[in-house]
């Protein structure tokens, strides 16, 4: 761990495992706090709606379990994630253009994926005991296009694609201040400054992108991300507000 290791957040590195989401769950029981889960490797990691993850040599492999908070304010924590992925590599490459932040959990570098980001509550005795963060980073290399669903956005790697070689350990030194900075911020001022500075960064910000919906796909403006951190598009038929689907440009 750097100097710069924020106060009272743990980290248990491990070597290979599953997926560090089902870490998480496993041992949280033995938790004390909120910690830092990071893997060398992963055999079954995966995405959002259960797709599989890929997830090269090299990459950064972690999940932040944090104590629990209510569901609503639990989901906002991936706009928490995602500022402090675009602040990590920003001050890694120097390269704040190069970055953007698409809705809901995904950081794009020179318009491809570099990172991912996955919530899932944590739970015990049928209750809410805490919240897991998923975060995967292609460091060193992307998967390969082919294993993505058409239409999705191609994979690039942070090496790839700046030419700075970052370790897993590197970039954990600082992700985790940067996450604690833009935590207490949330949890101290509520979403506005969160939401805000998430829109400084928004990709596609005032573009025509298109909502694919378990049931129908929803083409618009994208206008903004509201107070509840839904993504609001401007319709033919007026304003879409959604809280969950997968976006396409």
């Amino acid at each position: 761990m750097s100097g710069d290791w924020p106060q009272g957040y743990a980290h248990l590195a491990l070597g290979e495992v599953g997926s560090t989401l089902d870490e998480a769950a496993r041992r949280f029981a033995d938790l004390t706090g909120p910690t830092w889960i990071t893997a060398t490797r992963q055999t079954a990691a995966r995405g959002r709606r259960g797709r599989a993850w890929a997830n090269p040599a090299g990459s950064f492999a972690a999940t932040l379990v944090l104590p629990p908070d209510d569901p609503e304010r639990a989901a906002l924590r991936s706009f928490v994630a995602a500022l402090a992925l675009h602040e990590a590599f920003v001050g890694l490459t120097g390269r704040p253009d190069a970055f953007a932040l698409k809705w809901p959990n995904d950081v794009l570098l020179n318009g491809g994926k570099v990172a991912g980001i996955l919530l899932e509550s944590l739970i015990a005795g049928g209750n809410l005991a805490g919240l897991a963060i998923g975060i995967g980073v292609n460091l060193a290399a992307a998967p390969a296009p082919e294993t993505l669903e058409a239409g999705a956005v191609r994979p690039v790697s942070l090496a790839g694609e700046t030419g700075v070689a970052v370790t897993p350990g590197e970039l954990l030194d600082v992700l985790a201040p940067a996450f604690a900075h833009w935590d207490r911020q949330f949890t101290t001022l509520g979403f506005g400054p969160v939401r805000t500075a998430w829109l400084a960064h928004a990709a596609r910000l005032g573009e025509t992108i298109t909502a694919r919906l378990p049931a129908e796909a929803v083409s618009g403006v994208f206008r903004e991300v509201d107070e509840q951190g839904q993504l609001v598009l401007s319709t033919p038929r007026g304003l879409r507000r959604i809280a969950a689907g997968d976006i396409f440009f």
